[in-house]
């Protein structure tokens, strides 16, 4: 199980990579195995300002349809286009080119509200 260092993790298996004030947010490696083969994600908030915990789009897997949820407070400023042609990107490279969203944090200390990749690998009982 890949679980990047440098990352923040919400329990609901999504991910935070910090940029300045802006973050990209995907699914986890976990998240992303245990939904299966990715077939869609369903994101139309660009633009829209999100609470943490609310959803921001969907995500179809072969056996299911899960909500996407924001880790953290922010403005949605991109969608990532290329997840449109090829959404089984979020199962070859969750953390990178499986991106979903970059977002402007409201905050950046709700960060601080995520967990670490050790708290993360605890959180999966690893």
């Amino acid at each position: 199980m890949n679980i990047p260092q440098n990352l923040r993790y919400s329990d609901d298996h999504e991910w935070l990579r910090i940029e300045g004030d802006e973050a990209y947010v995907g699914i986890t490696d976990y998240a992303q195995h245990e939904l299966g083969d990715i077939v869609y994600v369903d994101v139309d908030s660009e633009g829209e300002e999100i609470a943490a915990g609310e959803a921001f789009g969907s995500i179809e897997a072969v056996k299911t349809v899960s909500d996407l949820l924001m880790p953290v407070s922010g403005t949605v400023l991109e969608i990532n286009a290329a997840l449109e042609d090829n959404a089984a990107a979020i199962n070859s490279d969750p953390y990178g080119e499986g991106w979903i969203i970059k977002i402007k944090m409201n905050d950046k200390a709700e960060a601080d509200n995520l967990k670490d990749a050790e708290a993360y690998t605890k959180l999966l009982g690893l």
